[in-house]
């Protein structure tokens, strides 16, 4: 089991060993509310945590004086979240502001991996598009007027319904909260027709209307079944640990299950009788229909 070696402590940190303050923007330290795991305000942004914190090594006595004991069991910290090596800590904590407060045991031990979160937002934004681009996006749902049945020469109204969808990753050992809104829509009718990018998703005509002729509408040539593929590019945004929104330099595309859509023909015949008189006759109900 590998152990720490002595370190000098730190007054504002708890401990100088490349993690500490000296040298690095660090503006404080922050309790998630959700985990209650200890992280590191992110340069800039308002710190309203009711409590400030500091870490000491797991086995630190203080001073140059270190636990024995402890150093033999203390927890391993060798597998980050880029496979480097941590050191073990315990976290205290005070109330911010309060004159002669004392700090006390707020969690631990547990493993600190990185106290410079500014070196960190470079490589977030650097793999942000890469991450993006992973997540599992709604693309949206396909719906067609009329539907599963259309006609063959008739425009056909197929519209989506997309949403601003929000996802929470961990990147790097920092919490990213990612914003994906659609933005445009492409169409493919499966024909070899295909529509966009545009921006627009359409939308839904009332039954008396269907067939009319609608900007994201397709009127189809021949009789078959059609797959229609819907793919939604979002534009996104992410913050870090609950830092301001930033745009995603890029887009991010991505496609809805296929539809499929049977396109039928419709014949007009006259009839000297009706189904009451002749029930066999075409048209009449049981009767195959053409296709």
């Amino acid at each position: 089991m590998a152990t720490a070696a002595p370190v000098p402590a730190s007054a504002d940190s708890g401990v100088d060993s490349g993690f500490g303050n000296v040298g690095v923007d660090i503006d404080g330290w922050v309790s998630d509310p959700a985990t209650g795991d200890i992280g590191p305000l992110v340069p800039g942004t308002a710190n309203t945590d009711p409590n400030e914190y500091k870490y000491e090594l797991q086995c630190h006595l203080g001073g140059g004086d270190f636990d024995t004991p402890c150093l033999a069991r203390q927890i391993e910290c060798n597998n980050g979240p880029d496979g480097e090596e941590g050191i073990p800590v315990t976290w205290l904590s005070r109330p911010r502001g309060v004159p002669g407060a004392v700090w006390a045991h707020h969690s631990g031990p547990t493993c600190l991996y990185d106290a410079r979160p500014e070196d960190l937002l470079p490589r977030i934004a650097a793999d942000i598009q890469r991450q993006f681009e992973s997540l599992p996006v709604n693309a949206g749902t396909v719906v067609a007027q009329p539907s599963p049945h259309t006609l063959r020469g008739a425009e056909t109204n197929f519209y989506v319904e997309a949403v601003e969808q929000q996802f929470d990753v961990t990147m790097f050992g920092q919490q990213v909260h990612i914003v994906a809104t659609p933005v445009q829509y492409t169409w493919n009718y499966g024909d070899g027709t295909i529509f966009g990018p545009q921006p627009s998703m359409g939308g839904p005509l009332p039954q008396d209307r269907w067939g009319e002729k609608t900007r994201t509408s397709h009127a189809y040539g021949t009789t078959g079944d059609f797959q229609v593929v819907l793919t939604t590019t979002f534009q996104g945004t992410y913050s870090v640990n609950a830092g301001p929104p930033l745009p995603i330099p890029g887009q991010g595309q991505f496609s809805a299950p296929p539809q499929t859509v049977s396109v039928w023909r419709s014949l007009t015949r006259n009839y000297a009788d009706d189904c009451n008189v002749n029930p066999q006759g075409q048209g009449c109900p049981g009767v195959g229909a053409t296709r």
